[in-house]
């Protein structure tokens, strides 16, 4: 069972996490390929983070 400073800390560390979600619906197009493809990376999180810090530094 956890004490109430760890419920606390658990609590305060939630609020500080951000999350985005992408939707991929079944519509015509590419959602399908593009889902299959990121689905199919060993860490997701880390292969979207990259994408976002290499198009970051191009447009700066």
């Amino acid at each position: 069972m956890r004490s109430e400073a760890q419920k606390r800390a658990e609590s305060a560390y939630r609020k500080k996490t951000k999350q985005v979600v992408i939707r991929f619906y079944p519509a015509p197009g590419d959602d399908d390929e593009l889902y299959d493809w990121i689905k199919s990376q060993e860490n997701v999180t880390e292969y979207l983070k990259g994408l976002v810090r290499a198009d970051m530094k191009t447009r700066r």
